[in-house]
């Protein structure tokens, strides 16, 4: 049974082009939703109606390059990679607010973060308005309300910065699903997907540029390896694939960056717990005879390297970040080489947004020994 229909993506971005409010969800039933509009014309009205009716943490979704132009620094060092948020350090502006915390005083320190004249000495540090960095790609790159929230106001026109607060029902929990769709109608409010921002797009922009194609003699055979230089980051991923590809039928696939401990030097899980590792992949889709294996360029800071020793040497679940840092990337290059349908070697996880990509996880096929 169908659920309620969102509007379309080009009526999210008329609405924001008008300085209107929009409610943008995840594409799954139960998904969550936040409320945005464009930064620039967020004033104390607009905020005011964000803290009432939304009731969530009102934040200030930011590019990459708008938040090192204000000297704004991640308020943890390596929390992108553990949790796929970018918040940075709160702020204020410099001049012209009183105790920060008014729906005017919020307006004007939103106003001044987006002014592009404005600098580090505009603003002061801690305050009451939270940015939160979105990823160069935008949707393409992370399946998240921000990204989702910078890539609508630049398609509306306007500057790449929104203000947008999580959306909550009368009992202070995350409305989601047909909660958010009769908030919307309530209010009068137009309502999308990422899903089909992600499907936008697919079919009018793209984060990846495909190379070439060259085959490798691996110890599991033969694989033919296309390159993806990535026209963000500037990074070069490899899909490695065996044999042919049907866009009808579920391919074994896998998606993963290189890490130190678990693909070098074959450390296990957590309790000794085996897991999918590069070789291990590889392996698999040779014994199945087609698949693809598409290994991302990721960069494995120091910190991460330690985070992954300390939680190996303490007992701690290790905290899995690639669904949400990465999807986007891996998703562009499994759509390039014709994968619909996914045997996705992995054990469960949400895929949010992965319909956006026109994929579909089949199965999910955790390792076994």
């Amino acid at each position: 049974m169908n659920g309620p229909a969102f509007n379309t993506i080009p009526q999210l971005i008329e609405a924001i082009g008008a300085g209107q409010m929009v409610v943008i969800t995840d594409d799954e039933h139960n998904g969550e939703g936040s409320l945005l509009m464009a930064a620039e014309q967020a004033g104390a009205e607009a905020v005011t109606f964000m803290a009432v009716q939304a009731r969530g943490l009102i934040c200030l979704a930011l590019t990459e390059q708008r938040c090192r132009a204000l000297g704004l620094d991640l308020m943890v060092p390596n929390s992108r990679a553990q949790h796929g948020v970018g918040f940075t350090r709160s702020i204020e502006a410099a001049t012209g607010v009183s105790t920060g915390i008014s729906a005017a005083d919020r307006a004007r320190s939103i106003q001044v973060a987006v002014d592009p004249a404005s600098g580090p000495a505009d603003l002061v540090q801690p305050g009451h308005i939270f940015p939160v960095q979105a990823l160069p790609g935008g949707v393409m790159q992370r399946a998240g309300h921000v990204e989702a929230a910078c890539d609508l106001t630049r398609l509306a026109g306007r500057q790449p910065a929104a203000t947008l607060v999580g959306i909550l029902n009368e009992d202070g929990e995350l409305a989601r699903g047909a909660e958010l769709h009769e908030f919307a109608q309530r209010h009068g409010l137009r309502i999308g997907a990422i899903a089909d921002l992600i499907h936008y797009r697919i079919l009018h922009e793209g984060t990846i540029e495909r190379g070439g194609e060259y085959p490798l003699q691996t110890r599991h055979g033969e694989f033919q390896v296309t390159t993806y230089q990535d026209t963000y980051q500037g990074a070069l991923h490899l899909a490695l694939v065996k044999g042919r590809i049907d866009s009808t039928q579920p391919v074994l696939v896998r998606v993963q960056g290189l890490e130190t401990l678990r693909d070098v030097l074959g450390c296990e899980g957590e309790g000794g717990a085996q897991q999918w590792t590069l070789e291990r992949s590889l392996a698999s889709i040779a014994a199945a005879g087609s698949g693809v294996l598409v290994l991302l360029a990721q960069k494995e800071t120091a910190e991460s390297v330690l985070e992954q020793l300390r939680q190996r040497s303490g007992g701690k679940p290790r905290t899995p970040h690639f669904p949400q840092r990465t999807l986007g990337i891996g998703a562009q290059i499994l759509r390039d080489q014709n994968v619909r349908k996914m045997r996705l070697m992995s054990s469960p996880v949400p895929y949010k947004a992965v319909s956006g990509f026109d994929l579909e996880v089949t199965e999910f096929v955790p390792f076994q020994p």
